[in-house]
Parts: C-alpha cells; structure tokens; sequence
C-alpha cells in the first residue's frame, strides 16, 4: 500500500498548488535539454564534484546533494531569467522539466567523484598507501603500485563509467510502470522540483535559497578565519583544539569545528550520527585502550603507529569486517525482496490498478498523461545494444592497457555478468532507496584478486572492483533519474541525454578537481587532514583476497569475526524488531568509519543530530523546510574554501599563525 499512498500524495499535492499537469505545455524533449542548464550544471557538478572529494578523502561518509543541486538550479536559472527579462529581452520560461535536466546532469557529474573511485579503489593503488601498508607485509608488492595520472584517469573514466547507462534503457518500463517502483530519493527530488514551480513553492525556494547563501558566507568566512591559525604542520589550529580536554584529545574526541561534518550531521538521519558515535565510544573509548594494553603480547611495543602488525592492523581490520558484514546482509536481504517481489508482482499490479480504479478521475487522467510523456520519446533497443556491446569492447581492450594484470577475458566476464548486477541492484534501489554499488564492488575485488592471485592480484583485484562499481551505481541512478523525470513530466530522452551529458562532464571534471586535492594535500597521510581512509582499507581486502589471513596480528582474526558476527546480528534485529525499537538500532556500517580514522568527525555530527533534535522540537515545520537549506550552505562554503586553499597550499603560502594546545609547563 505505500505505493499507492506515495503516488497520491504527490498527485494530491501538485493538484492543490499548481493545478493539473493537463493543463501545463509539455516542452519537446530537445527543449528541456538548454545552454543555460547545461552551463549551470557544469559550475555545480564542479562544487559538488570539490565537496565529494572532500568528504571522500577525510571521513568517506557522503550524503545526498540532490536537495542542494535542485535548489541550486533553480535559483540560478531563475537569477539568470529575471535579470535578462529586467534588460528587457524575450527569454524561455524555465521549466520543472528543464529543472529536472539540470539536477539530473549535476548528479551524474558529482556521482562519478563517488564511484570513480578517488577515494577508494584507485589510490588504494597509489606509492603513499603501498609505503603505509608497509613493503615488508606479505602481499604488498611494489609492483602493484599505480600512482594517479590524470591522462589515465580520465581514460578510465571515459571507458567505464557509460556501460551502466546502456544496460538497462531497455528496462525503464519494465521498472517505472510495470513494476512501479517509488525509488524514494528520485520521489523525493520531484515533489521538491514539482513544488519549486508553482506560486507558493517558488516563493518557499526563494527564502531557501537566501537561507543557504547565508549560511554558506558563514561558512566560508568561518573556514578562511581557521586557516590563519592553522600554521605549518597537522597540529594547529581549531582542527586540532582539545574542546573536550587533552586526555579526550589524545584519543581522537574532540570538536573540530568543521561546518562540513556539522552540515552532514544534519542531513544524515539521527540514527547514522548516533550510530558512528556509538561506534567512536567503542573503539577509541575502549577497544583500542584494551588492545594497547597488550602491547609486548599480541603485538611487538616497538611498532610504529602506521604498522598493520600492530595496533593499526586491529583499526582497519576490524573496520573491514564490519563493513563486510554489514555489506553482506543487505545484499542478501535486498536479493531476496526482489526476488519475493518479482514474483508477487502480479498480485501487486492488480491491487494497484484496484486502487487507482477508486481514484478519482482527474487522478488517472494525470497517470495516464505521465505514462504518455514517459513512453513517447522511445530510446531504440538497438541503440541501448549496440551501446552497450560497443563500449564493452573498447573496455574489454582499453582496461588491460590501463591495468595490465587485469586481463582481458576477466574484462569481458564483468561486462557479461554486469546487466544482471545491475538490475539487481536497481530493483533493490527501487524498493529500498538504498544502492550496494561498493558491496557489489568488493565481491569483484575478492573475486578477481584470488583468481590473479599474488602475481598482480591486488592491481587486478582494485580494478575490478572499479568496472563493476562503475556499472551498477551509474545504472541505478539512472533509474532514479527516470522516476524523478516520469513524476516531473519528463522526457525519458531527456533524462538519458542529460545523464549522457553529466556523465560526460563528470569523467573530466572529477579526475580535474581530484588532481586539485593531489598536488596541494599530502593525500593519505594517517596524521593529516586528507587520510583518504579507504585506501587503505580497499588495498588491504585486495592483499586477503590473494594472501589469506595468516598475517594479521595475534587475535585479530577471533575479534574480526566477532565483528563480522556482530554485523550481521545487529542488522537481522533492526528488521526483525518493531519500528519503535529498531529506529534506536545502531548501523554497523556508520559504526565502522570512527574505527579506522578516529572519533572527532562522529562529534561534529552528532552536534549537529542535536541542533537539528532541539529544532524539530521547537519548530518541526521551519525545520523540515529550511534543514536542507543550512546544511547544503555549510558543506558548499567549506567546499568551496577549498579551492583558494589549495592554491595557496600550491604557491607555498603558508597559515602565518599556529595555534597548539599541550599540557602546562611544556
């Protein structure tokens, strides 16, 4: 029944703010595709490409910007519109599908600094993580090491990241109408696109808008006023101020004042900030005091803190094993609800066309001009085959010229397994709002980095990880963009042109302002700001995949397992538990970030869970309507800082003042 309770209330919502959709000109597909959008995508696919990055490379935890990306949009468009028809010239009235093309195309671009890899799978590759594994750990050969080069990484891009597109255009019907799937954020981003673009709702949008310029200014003055007393070195600064007492400091527990993490703290939900503190308070609360303890039993005492033989193996092992654990169980969980609603799917189809009989009629007559829209502009079978049996043959070639121990005929194999991956986690995306495109990555890490084994397994293993994640996170998104544009009145040809577009952008623009990070940040180091955490995590899983697990440290393997274990318990009594109790369930997954790189990030977050806890309190309605607003202008001020400080960092100009807390008398 939540289907049809969804759909209505869209429905329900855009008939009583801006009438029906009958009465509004469809603009032909080309139109929805404009210079302007496309230039506005391309300066906010940049931004959030920065902010990505950003995110990526310090704590890995990224959360949606497609509230930002629309909001954004349309301010700009509409900027741009009211200006020019102010200089009195004629100008194209900016439509929700034109809005929906621009969101569209930033999404697309921003992805790719997701699943292209730059923090995970392609440095994992890289001189600076192969040195902090260490080249006396078995496995972790100097042949396996591929520093970035921004030739071969925009190559990489080029023959990777278009497969998923192709592989299920020719499902798009099968997913929107026949299986009707919600895909919750793509809802979710048209009711906000669909509401931009009546009276009220434009003017909701402009007070949001001023809402994040004013807290975006905040930010950056705020991250420009930090980087004055931040000095030379890692340890200046309000990045490093001992708010909780140097004890606490010590061990990670501190507030960095990042507006940054504040700002995910409040877009992610309150349970994944609990969640990751939960998991800080275990680790660097408990865990890791007890481990060093038995420093001289279980480990050498003289290891270097970056040793994986010693107390640092514990940290990323253990972060793995959750990890695993948690990726694990919501593949099979996922698999099986598509499974179960595959073939319960005819029962459904007639429930549904049950409901929607009781309707009244101006709401199927709405149905049926967006089935209409939906299926009007067709996207050839031919041209989805020959796309995607074209580029899997470039890729099958260019792949082992980029990666020589990632051998050709393994290319292929992912490319004929990939379609299948690919609906499977679309399906589950469309049922669950939630993508696997990472777990479905490091199944084919392990998997290729055991078959090459210890001669080039880990290169071959990281890249595959790569082509697979490529494909099935890109087609999932491209379902979602299909059911934000059938619910917006959108071609469905513009929508695949414009992820074409976003895609295209995103394949340069993502290695551009990765390359950015690279040559200003020392990017990796454990002590830094730039730790790039799953690096090392992914190089490590590609050493098990083709050593085994003979090398870890003593008792390791028992608390991994316990971990591993844990994982999977604690996900099975989140759904096994009513919903009063399992929202207080902790995610393992959150949980597993702290224990790797540490526990300030989780107390920034949790700051803001508060702030946003004490203002649903006060005022949920101004809450519901301006949260996303605050929280988009403190992560784009922050992000966008960095991009003067990367320069300045390039040009050698340093902080001119160091700010260092240590104990009295020292």
């Amino acid at each position: 029944m939540g289907m049809e309770i969804t759909e209505s209330l869209l429905l329900d919502s855009r008939n009583v703010s801006g009438g029906s959709a009958g009465e509004e000109a469809i603009p032909p597909w080309k139109d929805q595709i404009t210079v302007r959008g496309l230039v506005v995508s391309s300066m906010l696919g940049a931004l959030f490409c920065i902010i990505t990055h950003k995110l990526n490379l310090t704590v890995g935890i990224i959360p949606s910007l497609n509230v930002a990306a629309g909001l954004l949009g349309f301010f700009f468009v509409k900027s741009w519109t009211g200006f020019v028809s102010k200089l009195g010239f004629s100008i194209k009235p900016f439509t929700r599908q034109e809005n929906t093309v621009i969101q569209t195309c930033v999404v697309a671009c921003y992805g790719l600094a997701f699943s292209g890899g730059f923090g995970s799978y392609l440095i994992s590759m890289d001189e600076r993580t192969y040195q902090l594994i260490g080249d006396d750990y078995p496995g972790n050969r100097s042949q396996d090491v591929k520093n970035p080069g921004l030739g071969w990484m925009i190559g990489f891009m080029f023959v990777v990241s278009f497969l998923g597109l192709f592989s299920l255009v020719p499902l798009r019907k099968v997913m929107i109408l026949d299986y009707k799937l919600t895909y919750p954020s793509g809802t979710a981003t048209a009711m906000l696109i669909n509401s931009f673009h009546t009276n009220s709702g434009a003017e909701l949008a402009t007070k949001q808008v001023n809402c994040l310029g004013k807290y975006l200014s905040i930010s950056l003055f705020w991250s420009c006023f930090k980087w004055f007393f931040s000095g030379i070195g890692d340890a200046c600064g309000f990045d490093n101020f001992p708010s909780l007492g140097l004890t606490l400091y010590k061990n990670t527990f501190y507030f960095d004042f990042s507006p940054t993490y504040v700002g995910c703290g409040l877009i992610c939900p309150h349970i994944v900030n609990c969640s990751a503190l939960l998991g800080a308070i275990i680790s660097w609360g408990f865990l890791w005091p007890f481990i060093s303890k038995h420093a001289g039993d279980w480990y050498p005492a003289d290891l270097g803190s970056n040793d994986f033989k010693g107390l640092y193996g514990y940290k990323v092992f253990i972060a793995i094993s959750l990890i695993l654990g948690d990726g694990l169980y919501n593949l099979i969980k996922i698999v099986a609800i598509t499974i179960r609603e595959m073939i319960n799917k005819g029962s459904r189809r007639s429930i549904i066309m049950e409901s929607m009989d009781s309707e009244t009629s101006s709401v199927i007559l709405e149905q049926r001009k967006r089935d209409q829209i939906f299926l009007k502009d067709r996207i050839p079978l031919w041209v989805a085959a020959s796309g995607y049996v074209g580029l899997a043959s470039i890729s099958t070639v260019a792949i082992p010229a980029i990666f020589p121990p990632l051998r050709w005929y393994l290319v292929l194999s992912s490319y004929i397994i990939a379609p299948a991956l690919a609906f499977c986690n679309s399906y589950g995306t469309g049922l669950t709002d939630w993508s696997l495109a990472s777990t479905y990555g490091k199944i084919g890490l392990f998997i290729v980095a055991s078959l090459v084994g210890r001669n080039g397994g880990v290169v071959a293993g990281l890249a595959a990880s790569g082509v697979m994640m490529s494909i099935v996170s890109t087609a999932a998104d491209l379902m979602q963009d299909f059911r934000t544009g059938y619910l917006t009145l959108s071609s469905a040809k513009s929508m695949f042109v414009s992820q074409l577009i976003g895609t295209a952008m995103g394949c340069v623009v993502a290695p551009l302002t990765f390359w950015l990070f690279w040559t200003a940040f020392n990017i990796g180091d454990p002590d830094g700001p730039y730790k790039a955490p799953y690096a090392v995590i992914f190089r490590e899983m590609a050493i098990l995949g083709t050593e085994g697990f003979s090398e870890l440290p003593k008792h390791c393997l028992v608390i991994c397992s316990g971990f591993f274990i844990s994982a999977l318990l604690i996900n099975l009594l989140r759904d096994l538990t009513p919903k009063r109790v399992s929202q207080f369930i902790p995610i393992p997954m959150a949980m597993a970030v702290p224990f790797y790189i540490g526990a300030y990030f989780a107390i920034d977050m949790f700051v803001g869970t508060m702030v946003l806890f004490a203002w649903e309190s006060v005022n949920r309605k101004n809450a519901e309507d301006y949260t996303g607003a605050v929280a988009s202008g403190l992560i784009c001020g922050d992000g966008i800082w960095t991009i003067p400080s990367a320069l300045l960092s390039i040009f050698r100009v340093n902080p001119p003042i160091c700010m260092y807390f240590g104990p009295t008398g020292k």
